[in-house]
């Protein structure tokens, strides 16, 4: 597990020099084959050392994590074209996949909080540095503050736990059930309002605004993601209590999840809707990861890794719209059919997927965790039928008010998508369905 954060170490010189922007990005993709050849033993953790080790769902968000940084390279073009402080950026991306692959391959808890307030400072420069309006210095306050206020008590918690157990080791730490309401409530409250979970979400929305394209990408694919993996790795020794507990967060999250559903048809602003239906899709993850069971915590992870790649590329979409018209409204952002009929492909296959149709992993994922919660109640049916049912719902308002209709008459020039953005989308769509061919790994861990 070394040598890779070595690689990652030693691509940082490269940034620096002059020209070498797609160096970078074909560096972090060889580092991507590199790592999914990795030899593992899916059962168990594995490659293990003193410091790193690597089990499923650690290795299925790795290999997340350095595919959204490459493709986040390839989604900023417009900043090297406009020698726009791209050697920063690209410092910048490399620090930020640093910090991940280092939060979902240590061991030891107190490393694992590190790394993962570690991850907040590079997204901070991304979108105070690159974000395009005066409030993102508002947005990027707001994201300080909401993770560092929820995460002392996390950090309190686990030198609680040090105390009592004398191991940070995660692995260790399985063979306890600790049942106090306070440590339980500091261990999870951070990974909630990182999911986001509903009442705690006001700083998603806002970030991603104001963030550039890749700031977007990289906190949709991964940032939510890392609020799932804390659940997952703490709640293993957290189970009595959370038998209790779980019932406030299951209604919290599926209520919100439809509220917020609803609340997508509202948004004007292309980003603030993809961002709102982020919130929507992680409100059933953090469902099924609360229940507790063997559906639940395999339709989270395989959700994670879907809604990862969609989201993403649905982000992609509205910077390609936004690089065309310099606005992410949708009254301007109408009748884009006529203008690039095969982004308009791209736009139906991504929001396809995005509302769980097959073959995606979307559609696996949600099956999985409805399963999860039903046997959990019967009564979570009739929110989940409402979410699944406005999902779609807001999907296809997003197709059909942005592809159809008059377009603007105000725009007087006009391109078409090139191949670095078709091969782009490309990317992110066809991993998130082409995997639905090998879901039977996604279940062997569990």
């Amino acid at each position: 597990m070394m040598k890779f954060f070595m690689m990652m170490f030693f691509m940082i010189p490269l940034c620096l020099k002059k020209n070498i922007f797609w160096m970078v990005q074909a560096s972090i993709f060889f580092l991507f084959y590199l790592f999914m050849n990795l030899s593992l033993n899916l059962m168990f953790f594995c490659n293990l050392s003193y410091f790193y080790s690597c089990d499923l769902i650690s290795f299925g968000l790795i290999l997340l994590s350095i595919w959204i940084c490459g493709l986040m390279v390839m989604a900023s073009e417009s900043l090297f074209s406009m020698k726009f402080y791209y050697n920063f950026f690209l410092f910048n991306v490399i620090f930020l996949l640093m910090m991940l692959y280092l939060t979902f391959s240590v061991m030891n808890l107190f490393m694992f909080y590190l790394f993962f307030e570690g991850s907040l400072i590079p997204t901070l420069l991304l979108i105070i540095g690159w974000g395009y309006q005066p409030e993102r210095i508002q947005a990027g306050m707001y994201l300080m503050f909401y993770t560092l206020f929820a995460s002392l008590p996390l950090f309190l918690g686990i030198f609680y736990i040090f105390n009592n157990m004398s191991s940070f080791m995660m692995y260790f730490l399985k063979f306890y059930n600790l049942n106090y309401y306070l440590l339980y409530l500091s261990m999870v409250f951070a990974f909630l309002v990182k999911m986001p979970m509903y009442f705690v979400h006001l700083w998603l929305p806002k970030a991603h605004v104001e963030a550039p394209v890749s700031g977007s990408m990289i906190l949709a694919g991964i940032m939510l993601k890392l609020g799932g993996y804390g659940l997952i790795r703490v709640l293993i020794f957290l189970q009595k209590i959370n038998m209790k507990m779980n019932y406030i967060w299951m209604s919290i999250s599926l209520l919100g999840g439809f509220y917020i559903s609803l609340k997508c048809f509202c948004q004007v602003d292309i980003k603030s809707l993809i961002a709102y239906s982020s919130v929507a899709h992680m409100s059933i993850v953090i469902g099924g990861i609360m229940v507790l069971n063997y559906w639940g915590f395999y339709g989270a992870y395989v959700l994670m890794i879907g809604h990862g790649l969609c989201s993403s590329g649905m982000f992609c979409l509205a910077n390609i719209s936004y690089e065309r018209l310099h606005s992410r409204s949708m009254y301007l952002n109408k009748g884009l059919m006529n203008f690039m009929p095969s982004m308009s492909m791209w736009w139906f296959l991504l929001l396809s997927s995005n509302m769980a149709a097959p073959p995606s992993l979307n559609l696996m994922g949600e099956i999985s965790l409805i399963n999860s919660m039903m046997s959990w109640s019967y009564f979570c049916m009739i929110l989940l039928m409402l979410i699944s049912f406005f999902s779609a719902g807001y999907s296809l308002y997003l197709f059909s008010y942005t592809q159809h209709g008059k377009f603007y008459s105000g725009l007087y020039s006009f391109y078409m998508g090139v191949s670095r953005e078709y091969l782009m989308l490309f990317l992110h769509w066809f991993p998130l369905n082409i995997m639905i061919l090998k879901v039977d790994y996604f279940m062997i861990w569990f």
